[in-house]
This record gives C-alpha cells, sequence and structure tokens, in this order.
C-alpha cells in the first residue's frame, strides 16, 4: 500500500455550487435587464418616496413644529382686567385659545 492509495475516513468531498453547469444561458436570471446583472443593486422603494418627500411638501418646507395661537389684544382688554395676570392657562380658561393635544399651544398676542 502506497500513501497515495490511503483514504481518510473523516474527510468528505464539498460540493461546488453556483458556477454555470446545468442551467446554460441566463442561468436562471430571466433575461436582459438590471436584474439579470452581475453585481446587481435595486435601491429601496422607500428611498423613493423619502427622496420626493420634499417636493410635495413644497421648496424650502419649514416643517411640521409648534404654531403659536394668537390672540387680538382688543380680546385680552375685554376679558382681562388692569392688573391681571395673562398667561395661557388664563387665556384657555377663559376660553380664548384651545389646547391641541392636550397640551396648551405657545401664545402670540397681536
Amino acid at each position: 500500500m502506497q500513501f497515495h492509495n490511503l483514504k481518510s475516513k473523516s474527510r468528505k468531498r464539498k460540493k461546488t455550487v453556483g458556477r454555470g453547469g446545468k442551467r446554460g444561458k441566463t442561468s436562471g436570471r430571466g433575461t436582459k435587464g438590471q436584474k439579470a446583472r452581475a453585481g446587481r443593486k435595486i435601491r429601496p422603494e422607500v428611498r423613493d418616496f423619502i427622496k420626493r418627500v420634499p417636493k410635495l411638501r413644497g421648496y424650502r418646507f419649514k416643517g411640521l413644529g409648534k404654531k403659536s395661537e394668537t390672540v387680538p389684544l382688543t380680546k385680552v382688554e375685554k376679558y382681562f382686567s388692569a392688573g391681571e395676570t395673562v398667561t395661557p392657562s388664563a387665556l384657555w380658561e377663559k376660553g380664548l385659545i384651545k389646547k391641541r393635544g392636550g397640551v396648551l399651544p405657545p401664545v402670540a398676542i397681536l
């Protein structure tokens, strides 16, 4: 018996995977187009929507931040007496402003 005739019991032969072979022609990739090419990368649909949002909202859109509630000075003079403090909670109690989502909004007196 010679060394090259010995066979080990523990070593199994690995199968080669995906190198052409039985598939042929398009190799299971269909025909033509980006999906049939090597190294194909298709960007997610979500990214298209995210990139479109600024244009849907308008150029230099300020955002959906907090907007202040405006109260004219004439209404403040009508509902409050002299020396009384004017706060958002006091305006809410008198019915001059409304809560948004259970929170008092910032107030601007004009």
